[in-house]
C-alpha cells in the first residue's frame, strides 16, 4: 500500500502585521481548509504552524511556515524528512500575481516565477517537481504616468474588502483542490480545478 501522508502547506508571512496581505493567501486558504474538518493550525512544530488529521483517505499534515517568506523551504523540508512524506505527496498554496485575483490554477511542477517562497523551496528541495496551488491576486493597477505600485508593496498591502469577499468566495475550491489531489493525484486536480 503507497504511502498515505500528505503536506498541504500555505505560504505567507508570521505576524500581525501581515494578517489579511496579499502574499499570505496561502496561510488564508490553509487556515479554511483546516476549518472545514473542524482542525486549527495552532501546533508549533519545526519552525512551523501545524495541524494533522485524517481526511479524503489519508494522514493529512497541514504546514503554515514561521520563517518568513524567503525562507519557507527549511521549515518545509524539515517536515517531509521528519514525518517521511514523499514529494509527490507535497501540494504547496501561495499567493500569485501573474493570475487574476481570485483564480486558483494547479501546477505539477516549475520555476519560482519570481516567488521568494517557492525559490527556497526548490533550493532546500533540490528540485522543482512538487505541485503548488497558485491563487491569483492579479497585478498593481498601473498610476498616473503608467507608474503602478512597485510589487513588493502590493504584495505586502492588505487586502480590500472587495477582495477580501472574493477570495472567501473562492476558498470553498482549496478544500475541492485539496481532496483531489489526496485522492486521486495532481493530474486528476488540475484537470479539474483549472478550468474553474
Amino acid at each position: 500500500m503507497a504511502d498515505r501522508r500528505f503536506l498541504l502547506a500555505g505560504l505567507g508571512n508570521p505576524g500581525r502585521e501581515y494578517h489579511l496581505t496579499r502574499h499570505n493567501i496561502g496561510f488564508l486558504f490553509i487556515d479554511h481548509i483546516a476549518e472545514s474538518h473542524g482542525w486549527r493550525v495552532d501546533t508549533l512544530k519545526m519552525k512551523g504552524l501545524c495541524c494533522q488529521g485524517r481526511a479524503w483517505g489519508g494522514q493529512i499534515f497541514l504546514l503554515k511556515p514561521q520563517t518568513y517568506m524567503n525562507r519557507s523551504g527549511e521549515c518545509i523540508r524539515s517536515f517531509l524528512d521528519y514525518f517521511a512524506i514523499p514529494r509527490e505527496h507535497l501540494l504547496v498554496l501561495h499567493d500569485d500575481i501573474d493570475l487574476a485575483a481570485g483564480r486558483v490554477k494547479l501546477v505539477s511542477r516549475g520555476g519560482s516565477g519570481g516567488h521568494n517562497g517557492i525559490r527556497s523551496i526548490i533550493q532546500h528541495l533540490g528540485s522543482q517537481d512538487f505541485a503548488r496551488m497558485k491563487i491569483g491576486i492579479g497585478r498593481p493597477l498601473a498610476g498616473p504616468a503608467e507608474q503602478g505600485q512597485p510589487v513588493d508593496q502590493f504584495v505586502l498591502s492588505r487586502l480590500s474588502s472587495d477582495e477580501q469577499l472574493l477570495f472567501d468566495q473562492r476558498k470553498t475550491l482549496a478544500v475541492e483542490a485539496g481532496e483531489l489531489f489526496v485522492r486521486e493525484g495532481i493530474d486528476v486536480c488540475m484537470n479539474r480545478i483549472n478550468g474553474l
